[in-house]
């Protein structure tokens, strides 16, 4: 299986610091621990400057969260963010056009080489900042949740099942009226890391169906409704009836959703479910000692898993030309990453919180970043 492009991270990642919890201090004192969430410098004085950031549409809203609270607490600052999708994102980073890239896929070899170029010898890290289940989302009358197996979603997809009727659906859902509808599949037509992710999943649970590779562009031999970004889609199949398209599960409003069939048993999308797939993941190797992967184990029989996870990153250069500007990045970094920042996401969008231990892997990884010598 293709290793999804994630990031380096601990080796364990608990499944109850994962999972929906209220955010207190683990500091007796009441103090804030040097380098823990630093809205600030470690001198304690509030940055100031502008961040500029291109990428995933589907932490979007997310990162409109982390701006708004990060700038509460720097008047002088300002971080601006374009959701033009992760593959846009990493282009304009590596092209030096933007501070910091938004991705659901982290860099590959041939982009770390490329960071060199813009970031210095020791190139770019991914750190990871957002986890999420990706909904497979549909609009049908009358139907709120479907159970659906890894080959039926493939078949699906490929434009190989073609009404909501099919033996292959009913079946599964044997409670559901299901009309003769036609399915309209909707694709991202951008490059999208959201797609890699859900194409890798394919690939993986349904090896049979699915024979293409792990993409962030889709397929063209599976051409069908398209639209751009994570908004575009939902629109797109909001306005649909019978359509059907994979987004982040923030994003999907009141469409219905599908729960995945892993093992024996069909698991619902949730930010519980999304961080025990994170939990079963394992570390990429012969990654950089600060950049960040994990492999997620897309085919898992693991109760209680929902695989169709995407883990969204920040990607920063290892060294910028100014104290400012690393100052700047550090103190957003490592907001993004804080307890705080977790549960403005999770507030946001339901998103699944980084465990303390992958937390405090991505803090290390954040404080690393340095002035250009």
């Amino acid at each position: 299986m293709k290793a999804l492009r994630i990031g380096r991270a601990a080796a364990v990642v608990s499944v109850a610091a994962l999972a929906l919890t209220a955010c207190g201090s683990d500091n007796a004192t009441g103090e804030t621990p040097a380098g823990s969430g630093a809205a600030s410098t470690a001198a304690g004085t509030a940055v100031s400057g502008t961040l500029t950031g291109i990428g995933a549409s589907s932490q979007n809203s997310a990162m409109e969260a982390w701006r708004t609270g990060f700038q509460n607490l720097n008047s002088d600052a300002m971080v601006q963010y374009s959701p033009d999708g992760s593959g846009a994102g990493r282009e304009a980073f590596l092209a030096g056009g933007a501070q910091f890239a938004g991705s659901d896929a982290y860099l590959d070899e041939d982009e770390m080489e490329q960071a060199m170029e813009v970031c210095g010898p020791d190139g770019a890290i991914d750190i990871p900042a957002y986890i999420s289940p990706i909904a497979i989302a549909f609009n049908l009358e009358g139907v709120e949740k479907m159970n659906l197996d890894a080959p039926t979603i493939a078949q699906i997809f490929k434009g190989e099942i073609t009404t909501w009727n099919d033996p292959a659906i009913a079946d599964q859902n044997p409670d559901a009226e299901l009309p003769d509808t036609p399915i309209t599949v909707v694709h991202r037509s951008d490059e999208s890391g959201t797609t890699e992710n859900f194409t890798e999943y394919l690939a993986a649970a349904a090896a049979e169906d699915w024979t293409d590779e792990a993409s962030g562009t889709w397929p063209e031999a599976y051409l069908s409704e398209n639209a751009k970004g994570t908004s575009g889609v939902v629109q797109t199949v909001t306005a649909t009836d019978g359509a059907i398209t994979y987004a982040d599960a923030s994003a999907v409003g009141e469409l219905g959703t599908v729960n995945v069939k892993v093992g024996e048993e069909y698991t619902e999308l949730s930010p519980e479910a999304a961080a025990r797939a994170v939990e079963v993941a394992t570390p990429v190797e012969d990654r950089p000692e600060m950049d960040m992967a994990l492999e997620l184990e897309r085919d898992t029989t693991e109760s209680g898993a929902y695989p169709v996870v995407l883990i969204s990153y920040h990607i920063y250069c290892t060294t910028y030309d100014s104290q400012e500007t690393v100052d700047l990045v550090k103190a957003f970094g490592s907001y993004v990453i804080s307890e705080e920042g977790q549960a403005e996401a999770e507030a946001s969008t339901g998103s699944a919180p980084l465990s303390e231990s992958l937390r405090e892997q991505a803090q290390m990884s954040i404080d690393s970043i340095e002035v250009a010598s």
